[in-house]
C-alpha cells in the first residue's frame, strides 16, 4: 500500500473522512463523557496537530489526533494521573484563553481496520512528533493505552507497563513501538477514562448480563468494569501510561 501522509491543516476538505473512518473500538470506550466532548473538536480547531495518510485512491487510512497545552503552569507540572481526560481538558481551556503552549500530546493513533498490520500507527507517530518538532517544541508526551493489556484485564497496570522482553524493549507491542521512537514510561495515569453508565448500556454495549455484583471482565476493556446492581450502573476506570518523547 502506497500512503501519503499530510497535516490536515493542509487539508482541510478531509475533516469528514477523518471522523468517518472506520475502526475497532470496543464501543464502550467512544462512552468517556470528556473525549465525546473534546476528541471530534480536534480535526477543526488543532488541524495542524492531525496527521492524516492517505491511499493511492486517496482514501483516508490512519490518522492520528495530538494537541498543544501548557504542561508548566500553576497547578500542573508533572503529567496528571488522569492522563487522557486531563489533558484534553487542560488543551481546550488553554486554547479558549489564549495560553501559550509549553508541550504537545499525542491523544491518539488509529488505522483503518484494513489497513492495519502494515506499520502505519508506528508512521502516525512519528509525523505527530515531526509535527511537534516542526513547530518549535522540545518533546511530546503520549497516554498510551496499550494494546494488549486488555488480555490480561487483571494484571496490574504498573506490573504490565515495566514487562520487557530479552531485548529490553515493553513487552506491550504498542508501548514497544513508542519505545523505538525514543520514548520512556514517565508514571502511569490510573484515572486516564471513565465511563460510568446505566446498566442497560452496559448490556447493549457488551452483550453482556452484568446482573451480579462485582468485577466484570469486558472484552476489549484493560481492567475490569464495577458492577452494582442494586444501584443500576457500573464503571470502567481505565489506566494509561504515561510516556515522554524528547525530540
Amino acid at each position: 500500500m502506497q500512503v501519503t501522509v499530510s497535516s490536515l491543516a493542509d487539508r482541510p476538505d478531509l475533516v469528514d473522512a477523518v471522523l468517518g473512518m472506520p475502526d475497532t473500538w470496543a464501543e464502550f470506550t467512544t462512552q468517556d463523557p470528556v473525549g465525546t466532548a473534546h476528541y471530534p473538536r480536534i480535526p477543526r480547531e488543532f488541524p495542524e496537530y492531525v496527521a492524516v495518510a492517505q491511499d493511492e485512491r486517496g482514501e483516508v487510512v490512519a490518522h492520528a489526533f495530538s494537541v498543544p497545552f501548557r504542561l508548566h503552569a500553576d497547578g500542573r507540572g508533572e503529567l496528571p494521573e488522569r492522563g487522557w481526560d486531563q489533558v484534553l481538558l487542560w488543551a481546550f481551556a488553554d486554547l479558549r484563553r489564549g495560553t501559550v503552549p509549553d508541550t504537545v500530546s499525542a491523544v491518539s493513533v488509529v488505522v483503518a481496520p484494513h489497513a492495519q498490520g502494515l506499520g502505519l500507527s508506528g508512521r502516525m507517530l512519528g509525523a505527530l512528533r515531526d509535527t511537534a518538532r516542526a513547530r518549535g517544541f522540545s518533546e511530546v508526551v503520549a497516554p498510551v493505552r496499550p494494546n494488549a493489556k486488555h488480555l490480561e484485564p487483571r494484571t496490574p497496570i504498573e506490573e504490565y507497563a515495566r514487562r520487557v522482553r530479552q531485548d529490553g524493549l515493553p513487552a506491550d507491542p504498542w508501548l514497544r513501538v513508542h519505545a523505538r521512537a525514543g520514548a520512556v514510561i514517565e508514571r502511569i495515569a490510573p484515572v486516564s477514562m471513565t465511563v460510568a453508565a446505566p446498566l442497560a448500556d452496559w448490556r447493549r454495549w457488551t452483550g453482556l448480563p452484568f446482573d451480579t455484583e462485582g468485577l466484570v471482565e469486558v472484552p476489549g476493556a484493560l481492567v475490569p468494569v464495577h458492577c452494582v446492581p442494586e444501584r443500576d450502573y457500573a464503571v470502567y476506570v481505565e489506566p494509561n501510561v504515561w510516556m515522554r518523547h524528547p525530540l
